[in-house]
């Protein structure tokens, strides 16, 4: 993997780079033992100093995801050596359960592509439409995986429920859990995990619909649905947590917002950016 050092890092050894991305111990002490890092082209370790505008070449870990390709494009909303951002089509799943499944949207990020090593940094429940954060790297993933811990990428989901005014900013803090009556449903419960949700602002789409702006802390199981549901206003076409029949869920994973790891440029990409 390249890197190309940006102002951030400037004078700082790639240890200290690396640690104030915060990865891992594990795969710092990987990089820690390896021969093969470069600082434009001459041999480095981790303890090399590092300038604005160096070229760091890391060893290629090898590592290869087993999804099938699906010989189906998916869309790409942004890209770069490192990452993805794509969208998920409404009643697709984010990945297979099983590995002969060859029909879920790493399946055709997979083929589309055409990169050995594709995971995603989060997920999206099948019914969702939107936008989804792929890594391209072991290591990048590591770090995106810590960041979206950390609340350091932001997550934003529009929403539409029944509401005759419009619905106030508030922050739901209710701890999720499974529900032992149904399988495959979550319920607010004292002894699930911490889940929390803000309400940023609602408008009103027409007489009794609201579309609400919504952003995650945390990304429990169905954790929207469940917390809407539980102050009253479950998410329109929801047929586990409302009274809808028809699975036409109106949950969009509408935008991401997050400062590259590596370019430290801010990245934010919406739905409006897709054609």
């Amino acid at each position: 993997m390249k890197i190309l050092i940006p102002q951030q890092f400037n004078d700082m050894t790639l240890r200290a780079m690396f640690q104030a991305l915060k990865l891992p111990k594990k795969e710092l002490h990987q990089l820690n033992m390896s021969k093969e890092i470069t600082v434009n082209g001459d041999a480095a370790t981790l303890n090399t100093q590092i300038h604005t505008g160096d070229t760091v070449l890391l060893p290629d870990s090898g590592a290869e995801s087993q999804y099938l390709p699906s010989y189906r494009y998916a869309n790409i909303v942004y890209e770069d050596d490192y990452l993805a951002i794509v969208l998920k089509p409404k009643g697709v799943k984010t990945h297979p359960n099983d590995l002969k499944e060859s029909n879920t949207l790493m399946n055709h990020v997979i083929y589309t592509l055409n990169c050995p090593y594709v995971e995603p940094i989060h997920r999206l429940d099948q019914e969702t439409v939107g936008l989804l954060i792929v890594a391209k790297n072991p290591l990048v993933k590591k770090i995106l995986d810590r960041m979206l811990e950390d609340n350091e990428i932001h997550r934003i989901y529009r929403a539409q429920v029944k509401s005759l005014l419009p619905i106030k900013p508030q922050t739901i803090d209710m701890p999720i859990g499974k529900d032992k009556f149904h399988p495959n449903k979550r319920r607010v419960s004292p002894t699930g995990q911490r889940a929390v949700t803000h309400i940023l602002k609602s408008e009103m789409l027409k007489e009794g619909v609201c579309q609400l702006y919504v952003k995650l802390d945390t990304g429990r199981t169905h954790q929207i649905r469940v917390h809407l549901a539980e102050i009253g206003h479950p998410v329109l076409g929801d047929p586990l947590y409302s009274d809808a029949t028809l699975r036409q869920l109106k949950l969009e994973s509408y935008q991401i917002e997050f400062v590259h790891p590596f370019t430290q440029e801010a990245i934010s990409v919406s739905l409006d950016d897709v054609k």
